[in-house]
């Protein structure tokens, strides 16, 4: 499997840190800002934005996790079974100004069934959308993220990997781009 980095542990650090002050200035004391990081690995990504932005802040900001598994439109496609993630959403949306958190944006498709599954909790003010990764010009949806850490240009042919220490197994942080096998 042919494999490149393009973010390293060192640079991870840098490019949360810019998200994080680029969320701060447009939700400034997010006295009606929320996150929700997406399930599965957007969760490891909102996770760490959340403690960088409370630690930056001083003060608790409401975290919660989104499973959109059965909201997809690709959902009855699949010819296995589907088993959800933890749904965590311990506050209301309503009013609220969201931060959507995903690790990767590819087709879109992710994004527009985590917008069905938050009408459960609330509807929001408005909702805003960080990725550590946008794979431009791959977009089935009209959907663009708010703040980004690095765009990349991919062919289908290849993957964007994303190895973060919480997920069980690595050791170290770092972002790979990877040939699919055929």
């Amino acid at each position: 499997m042919e494999k490149r980095i393009i973010i390293t542990h060192q640079l991870l650090q840098i490019i949360i840190e810019r998200l994080c002050r680029q969320i701060i200035e447009k939700h400034d004391s997010f006295k009606h800002s929320v996150i929700l990081g997406m399930q599965p690995r957007g969760v490891f990504l909102a996770e760490r934005i959340h403690r960088k932005l409370q630690e930056l802040l001083e003060k608790e900001i409401p975290l919660g996790y989104l499973d959109t598994t059965f909201y997809r439109d690709d959902f009855r496609r699949k010819d296995i079974q589907l088993r959800a993630n933890e749904t965590r959403v311990p506050f209301t949306i309503e009013g609220k100004n969201v931060i959507l958190v995903d690790d990767v944006l590819y087709t879109g498709r992710t994004v527009r069934a985590a917008m069905d599954a938050m009408i459960a909790f609330g509807r929001p003010e408005r909702v805003d959308l960080a990725v550590l990764i946008d794979r431009k010009y791959s977009r089935d949806l009209p959907i663009q993220a708010n703040y980004v850490g690095k765009g990349v240009n991919c062919l289908s042919s290849e993957k964007v990997l994303v190895e973060l220490v919480e997920q069980e197994g690595i050791a170290e942080d770092g972002i790979w781009l990877i040939k699919k096998p055929n």
